[in-house]
């Protein structure tokens, strides 16, 4: 864990948050890597789960909503954790977790100091903000603690707008906030993060069987498998009643196993007609469904897949990291990889290579994420790109001034070839196709 941190740094993945003004804990920033990374895993949820189906539109809500639209989802109230506090260092974590409580009052032993706890008390984890110019008449509101809500309240807006008719998905992408008590392992659990949702309308009775909570499960599961990761390091965890939300029918999370054992990158839920009633309750808005050629009317039920991008990008990090000999590869599969191909000239100092090597970067650069790099020698510039995933490194050489073809270098076997620069684009393509 701890090199893969020093790796998210030292290539410009992911830095603390804030960082010289001593940080502010739960927050990260994703340097240029870790935000080409990002958006690459985005677009291939994206991809999946929108542009490859009919039976979803895309979808995009305020982070900011009226304060009544948390009540209406229990987030007020519900929304909360119980918590202790250490009384010789202050430290807050949460009631129920024996692990934390064990692991603080080790640390405290060892130091010869004895450890006492307040009374549980309980924690709202929404995060609250203000709105308005007028000191003591500003208003208060929420910074969205999941992102699923803005979809359920424009649940009609999009009926009405669009040609969907259930089943039908609505998937989202955006920042939500949490009040974490006990924020850390990297990225893993942090005040600010990025969800990839879907909330998917069904006809009750025709999911008593279950039928799309199943299809969902293995959908979202092949997709992490598709983009690399081992299968051995995936797992299904099914939710007890004590674990799962207040909404929570039935809950499955997709689980990887890290360094600091196996956590949950994403979570499958049925969630009954809990949003759509409480938000027909609350607003007085008729949120029904009416079937256009039976005229039947009736509250569907959501099926959610609810993933984390940062958590997502955490674990194909930590599952791409390898460390073969005297390299370091971060073998991220090409769809993810912040950069598809690197271009070098041989030698630095040689005018005639670096004028080609830069046509074909130039050139390759209009339909992929390319680099450049001429620092330093040949071996030095393939370790770097080895360890930033890199999937294939084209140089330029001598011969390639009279043949008009380069070497092309794999970064996973290391292997190399000879290619035409005239079939560069043709290559990468089939490669990474």
């Amino acid at each position: 864990m701890e090199k893969v941190v020093g790796l998210a740094k030292r290539r410009g993945f992911i830095f603390p948050g804030s960082e010289i003004y001593g940080g502010l804990r739960g927050t990260w920033d994703y340097g240029p890597l870790g935000a080409e990374l990002k958006h690459n895993v985005k677009q291939a949820w994206w991809a999946k789960m929108v542009r490859d189906r009919d039976d979803v539109v895309g979808f995009q809500a305020a982070i900011m909503m009226n304060p009544r639209v948390w009540e209406a989802s229990g987030h007020a109230e519900g929304f909360t954790d119980p918590l202790v506090e250490c009384k010789s260092c202050h430290t807050r974590v949460k009631a129920d977790s024996e692990n934390e409580i064990k692991a603080h009052s080790e640390e405290h032993a060892w130091k010869g100091e004895e450890v006492s706890w307040t009374e549980p008390k309980q924690f709202n984890l929404l995060v609250e903000a203000k709105l308005g110019v007028v000191e003591g008449e500003k208003t208060s509101v929420f910074l969205r603690g999941e992102i699923t809500q803005g979809v359920h309240v424009n649940f009609k807006n999009i009926l009405s707008s669009t040609r969907v008719r259930i089943p039908f998905g609505v998937a989202q992408i955006g920042k939500a906030f949490r009040n974490e008590i006990t924020p850390g392992n990297f990225t893993y659990r942090s005040r600010e993060f990025e969800q990839m949702e879907l909330q998917f309308y069904v006809k009750p009775d025709e999911e008593e069987s279950g039928k799309w909570f199943e299809y969902w499960k293995k959908e979202r599961m092949r997709w992490y498998e598709d983009l690399g990761i081992r299968k051995e390091k995936l797992r299904f965890h099914e939710q007890t009643p004590e674990e799962r939300a207040h909404y929570s029918r039935m809950a499955y999370d997709i689980e990887y196993e890290t360094p600091f054992g196996w956590m949950e990158s994403e979570g499958i839920h049925h969630r009954g007609d809990w949003d759509l009633s409480r938000h027909a309750k609350f607003s007085g808005t008729d949120m029904s469904y009416t079937d256009p050629d039976t005229k039947e009317k009736y509250l569907p039920w959501v099926i959610e897949t609810s993933g984390g991008v940062d958590r997502a990008l955490l674990f194909f990090l930590l599952d791409a990291y390898r460390e073969e000999g005297d390299r370091v590869v971060l073998a991220l599969h090409p769809r993810l990889a912040p950069f598809k191909a690197a271009v070098f000239p041989l030698l630095a100092n040689k005018p005639e290579l670096i004028k080609v090597a830069r046509e074909i970067y130039a050139d390759l650069k209009k339909e992929f994420p390319v680099d450049w790099d001429e620092r330093g020698n040949i071996g030095k510039r393939y370790y770097a790109q080895d360890e930033t995933g890199t999937p294939y490194c084209i140089t330029v050489d001598f011969d390639s001034l009279e043949k008009e073809d380069v070497t092309v270098r794999d970064r996973d076997t290391a292997k190399q070839e000879r290619v035409k620069i005239a079939e560069l684009k043709d290559f990468l393509r089939a490669k990474l196709a």
